[in-house]
C-alpha cells in the first residue's frame, strides 16, 4: 500500500505493532526534538530524538521503567562489494549499537528491560549501491536477535526515505515516509552518501578509537 508522505505512521495493522500512526502528535514533537545524523546517537529521558533515513537504520532501544530512550543512525560500508557477514563490515555496524547500548547502561538502563524498533534501510535511487539498505535492515534485524533484545515494531526497506521521532515518555516511535526525490530526501542522501564515503576513507576495519568500546 504506498504511504501517504504527510502522515506518521503507517495505518492499520502496522500502527498496532508499535509505530504511532497520529500524525499530529507526530509533528509537535518533531519540533522540540534532537536531531541525529548520519553516524550519530543519543539517549534521552525526556526530550524526543529524531533522524532522517535513506539507506541507513535507526534502531531505538527503550527501558520502559526508567522510560530511557535511545537512537542511533548508521551503515555497513561498502554497498554490493562486502557481505552482511563481511567480518571487517559488520564491525562497524557491531560498534554502532554498542555505543548505543552501553550508553543506555550508563544511564541505568538493565539489559533485560530493553526492547527496540528499527526504521529506514530504503534501497533509494541516491544511495551509492541500490542494495545498501536490505543490508543494513538485515544487519540490524539479526544483531537484535542475537543480543536477545526483542524487536517490538520496524518499518525498514522499500524505496522510501523516512523521518522517526522517538518519544522517550512513552516509547513511541513516529514514522513519516517520504518520496526520495522531495529535497529533504535528497539532503539525506547526499549526507548519507558523505557518511560512507568517510567509512570507507576510514579502511574497512574500524578505527583504533571504535576499537576500544567493549563488545558483548
Amino acid at each position: 500500500m504506498a504511504a501517504d508522505p504527510q502522515l506518521l505512521g503507517r495505518a492499520g495493522a502496522h500502527a498496532s505493532r508499535g509505530v504511532s500512526a497520529d500524525g499530529a502528535a507526530g509533528r509537535n514533537l518533531e519540533r522540540v526534538a534532537r536531531m541525529i545524523n548520519p553516524g550519530g546517537w543519543a539517549v534521552e529521558d525526556e526530550r524526543p530524538i529524531a533522524t532522517l533515513l535513506g539507506s541507513c537504520v535507526a534502531v531505538c532501544l527503550y527501558d520502559p521503567k526508567l522510560r530511557l530512550a535511545g537512537m542511533n543512525h548508521f551503515l555497513l560500508p561498502g554497498g554490493s562489494r562486502r557481505h552482511v557477514n563481511d567480518d571487517d563490515t559488520v564491525l562497524h555496524g557491531d560498534y554502532a549499537m554498542e555505543v548505543l547500548r552501553n550508553a543506555m547502561f550508563a544511564r541505568g538502563a538493565s539489559e533485560d528491560r530493553l526492547v527496540a524498533k528499527a526504521f529506514g534501510g530504503g534501497n533509494v535511487v541516491n544511495a551509492i549501491h541500490m542494495a545498501i539498505g536490505t543490508r543494513n535492515a538485515e544487519f540490524a534485524r539479526q544483531w537484535l536477535q542475537r543480543e536477545g533484545i526483542p524487536l517490538l515494531a520496524d518499518d525498514m526497506g522499500g524505496s522510501w526515505s523516512r523521518k522517526v521521532v522517538l518519544d522517550p515518555l512513552t516509547g513511541d516511535a513516529f514514522c513519516r515516509r517520504g518520496a526520495v526525490h522531495q529535497p529533504e530526501a535528497i539532503s539525506m542522501a547526499n549526507a548519507e552518501n558523505a557518511y560512507e564515503k568517510e567509512l570507507l576513507k576510514r579502511g574497512a576495519a574500524p578505527t583504533a578509537r571504535e576499537k576500544k568500546i567493549e563488545l558483548f
